[in-house]
């Protein structure tokens, strides 16, 4: 997978930084748009982590990083994407 969390944190950051640029601030309707995307990918974060959950975080989708996952007893397992 091409997209990972921390790429959407990256570009979250990136819209509150050309918010806050006094120079050529980032147009409200644009950082909204963003806003709302980002939303809908946070949802779909929420649903992977219901899917590690219910498959006892032997799989992933891979939009989290790392290739091990939280089993139900809080302990790392390796995951088959």
């Amino acid at each position: 997978m091409k997209n990972k969390a921390e790429d959407l944190r990256n570009h979250l950051f990136a819209t509150i930084e050309a918010l806050q640029d006094e120079d050529k601030p980032m147009p409200l309707d644009r950082a909204k748009a963003i806003a709302e995307v980002a939303q809908v990918v946070i949802n779909l974060a929420k649903v992977e982590v219901d899917y590690l959950k219910a498959s006892q975080g032997i799989q992933t989708t891979g939009f989290f990083p790392d290739d091990r996952a939280l089993g139900m007893d809080g302990k790392l397992v390796p995951v088959r994407n």
